[in-house]
């Protein structure tokens, strides 16, 4: 079994202890809490782990078309309870020092997340959308002993104002008899209006108006309202897509990078190298490794 199974097998085995406590009137309100705090660890796995068995097909172009916006940085723990926990804030402040070493621009959107607002911020920062595992000994661990925790890194492009512009030739117009009860204009004037939009197929009508250029112009404010919420909906089910999928770019194991503190070592996995001086490093010295990273994408398109 993989490490991320692992993970997600001893998070049900604490579920179902926990479970047992519900019936106990003095710890049901603790066990709930615990229950929903590991659902959240198992949920963040298992995203991680769905993203593993992803295999490369159009998110390489989404991802190019997209490169060029803010993104927004999402961390929440995953294995490893309260030091999970920890890691991810670390990991956050981590991204927030290379900001603003860098004079990028960040807005806060809670504590687990920020935007960084920067030309080209999601092609930087999408290489960072994974697993994040951490080797280290807690400030809570008394024996010394070697704990191993991950966070789940997401990285999101922001969307942006739709600018949307109708070829003339792509729209088919059509004049009709308004239908109606009655009256000098019915079914004697073609007033009415049919705009068909050729490339997506969309038909709007309007005859709400005694003048066809008036219809016409009201289909046309119609049409462009469906091809703006068209639009949206690509957009929202692209970025959908992509937080399922990111997290395997590149990858065969569960985790993108290892930071192993007593080795002073943080080694990228997708690209097998091997980086010194953590302090530096979580002090947000990263450029070395995002630069790597683009470079080897690169040379293999």
């Amino acid at each position: 079994m993989n490490y991320i199974q692992d993970q997600i097998a001893i998070i049900d085995q604490k579920i179902k202890e926990a479970e047992a406590l519900l019936s106990d009137s003095e710890m049901s309100s603790l066990a709930s809490e615990e229950i929903a705090d590991l659902k959240r660890q198992k949920e963040a796995l298992e995203a991680a782990s769905f993203g593993a068995t992803f295999e490369q097909t159009g998110n390489v172009k989404a991802n190019d078309t997209l490169s060029h916006r803010n993104v927004i940085l999402e961390v929440k723990g995953a294995a490893g309870g309260d030091e999970a926990k920890n890691w991810a804030k670390e990991l956050l402040r981590m991204y927030q020092r290379y900001a603003e070493i860098n004079k990028i621009p960040i807005e806060f959107l809670d504590e687990t997340a920020f935007k960084i607002k920067s030309r080209n911020a999601f092609g930087l920062f999408k290489y960072e959308a994974g697993v994040h595992r951490v080797q280290r000994v807690p400030d809570t661990e008394k024996r010394g002993r070697v704990h191993t925790s991950t966070a789940v890194v997401s990285a999101l492009p922001e969307l942006e104002d739709i600018d949307l512009h109708v070829n003339a030739d792509d729209v088919e117009f059509d004049a009709f008899r308004a239908g109606g009860h009655g009256g000098q204009n019915v079914n004697k004037v073609s007033t009415a209006v049919r705009l068909k939009h050729k490339p997506t197929g969309i038909v709007v009508t309007c005859q709400t108006e005694r003048q066809q250029n008036q219809n016409r112009e009201n289909a046309m404010k119609m049409l462009r309202a469906k091809l703006w919420e068209l639009e949206i909906e690509k957009q929202n089910k692209m970025i959908s897509e992509l937080k399922l999928t990111q997290v395997g770019k590149g990858m065969r194991a569960e985790k993108i990078r290892t930071y192993n503190f007593p080795q002073d070592r943080v080694t990228d996995h997708r690209i097998n190298r091997s980086y010194h001086n953590l302090p530096a490093i979580m002090d947000g010295d990263i450029e070395k490794i995002l630069i790597d990273l683009r470079e080897s994408e690169k040379g293999e398109e």
